[in-house]
């Protein structure tokens, strides 16, 4: 007897972005049953002749408007009972992105919204699970890869990037231990252009080296 049973694939967006120096998670309101009405991440059902990645970027675009993000996969999550409608398994992305982008809800949206990480409305499935995963694997990233590059102007300060993985992070870091481990690893390139901070002296801005996404040679410890 075959038991194997019909399963649909899905696939979720996790979103983070940081404004006003406060980590935030991009948010769908659901059109439909189930959970109508309800929050959770951006996503649905990947089409039969569709890659993964294809896909995700694709119902993120439908749902909220946004697009041309790097989507990195995390991890594939089919508990039994995670759905009301019968067995879906769904494929989760995550991404950090510009605070930028400009959100509109479409086709089984009824709303899409930054919420912080730290105040979050009940969520639908499992995504409450999915979410706190997604966020132990951004911190990760943010210490192993470029991946700040995604979040950050073309130009910027050090306090900037500080600010940036102190909301990651959820921690205050040691300026000047900080300051030396990033210029230590050798991914930023210092301009010639600076930026006024307050009532300082003018500070000098800095850009990645590589643009694209790319794996750092080390781990940037970072200091508290």
């Amino acid at each position: 007897m075959d038991d194997r049973g019909n399963m649909q694939v899905a696939v979720d967006a996790v979103c983070f972005t940081v404004m006003h120096d406060e980590l935030k998670i991009l948010l769908i309101q659901r059109k439909y049953e189930p959970f109508q009405g309800g929050y959770a991440i951006p996503g649905g059902f990947v089409k039969k002749d569709e890659e993964l990645e294809d896909a995700v970027k694709r119902e993120l675009a439908e749902e909220t408007g946004v697009t041309g993000v790097f989507l990195k996969q995390l991890g594939a999550y089919g508990k039994v009972d995670r759905d009301p409608r019968g067995r879906i398994l769904s494929v989760a992305f995550a991404a950090l992105i510009s605070p930028h982008q400009r959100l509109q809800a479409t086709t089984d949206a009824m709303a899409a919204e930054w919420f912080a990480i730290d105040n979050l409305p009940k969520l639908a499935f499992d995504h409450d699970k999915i979410i706190a995963e997604a966020l132990d694997f951004l911190r990760f990233e943010l210490q192993t890869t470029n991946i700040a590059n995604q979040v950050l102007p073309e130009f910027f300060t050090l306090s900037q990037l500080q600010g940036l993985y102190e909301s990651v992070l959820g921690k205050k870091l040691d300026k000047r231990n900080f300051r030396r481990r990033i210029k230590e690893m050798d991914v930023l390139k210092e301009t010639d252009k600076t930026h006024m901070e307050g009532a300082h002296r003018p500070a000098k801005l800095y850009t990645f080296k590589d643009k694209e996404y790319t794996t750092l040679k080390a781990r940037i410890q970072v200091f508290v």
